[in-house]
């Protein structure tokens, strides 16, 4: 079962410790807030608080899942994924972010910065749905031991971006320059920096994230160059 970082509060995220450097949000390595630090959230992160509607469908799925699991001895494992992207994901305005600014810049439309100063310093990680897939693998083979453990699972420090760099890559693997409208305002429940801390994840299956940002985007302009006919009138 796959929920987000959506599960955690908004106002609790935002309220963490973070600087600026020219191109990110980064996170301070000293967090008042447990389960929180330079590497990102844990699983320990605290769930009071509002999270919006959408989130609040991602906890409630979560509790369904451990509870079915309890009462009928089913083997039951939850997965909090950071941003999932890769060939295939037909990114849009709500979803597939990362998809959807590579076809933007392939098919040369404009894009917004939206909130947190409009400079597309918010900052998410982001796994390639291939590592993803070699986790759940690890998990079904390893079910029996593993059932009923939540995990964190996502990029990580080191596999994360924020839209300004997203933009750079972007522009160099496209070869193409966009207009990009700032807008100060922040959208409801909007977030400026999520990082996956995979600790627990790693420690239990030995599972890292191993695909780097740069092969993410340079394997989606690939893919639409690659079928440019098809997908055009869907992300284009």
């Amino acid at each position: 079962m796959l929920s987000t970082s959506r599960v955690y509060p908004y106002n609790t995220i935002n309220s963490l410790s973070f600087y600026e450097t020219e191109t990110r949000f980064e996170l301070e390595s000293v967090q008042r807030i447990p389960g929180s630090s330079s590497m990102g959230l844990t699983e320990e992160f605290p769930l009071v608080g509002v999270r919006s509607l959408y989130g609040a469908t991602k906890l409630a799925s979560e509790l369904l899942i451990l509870e079915y699991g309890d009462m009928y001895g089913l083997n039951v494992v939850i997965n909090r994924c950071g941003i999932l992207t890769g060939p295939w994901q037909f990114g849009k305005v709500d979803q597939g972010v990362v998809v959807l600014w590579v076809a933007k810049h392939f098919w040369k439309h404009n894009l917004n910065y939206i909130g947190f100063g409009g400079a597309g310093k918010q900052v998410r990680d982001i796994l390639h749905v291939n590592d993803l897939f070699r986790l759940i693998d690890i998990q079904l083979r390893n079910i029996q031991k593993i059932s009923g453990n939540v995990f964190n699972v996502g990029g990580g420090r080191e596999i994360s971006i924020s839209l300004n760099e997203l933009t750079q890559l972007c522009e160099w693997h496209t070869g193409n320059t966009v207009s990009i409208k700032q807008i100060d305002k922040n959208r409801p429940a909007d977030i400026r920096i999520y990082l996956t801390d995979n600790s627990k994840v790693t420690k239990i299956t030995g599972w890292k994230p191993e695909i780097a940002v740069e092969d993410i985007i340079k394997e989606i302009v690939v893919w639409i160059r690659d079928h440019e006919g098809q997908l055009k009138g869907v992300l284009g």
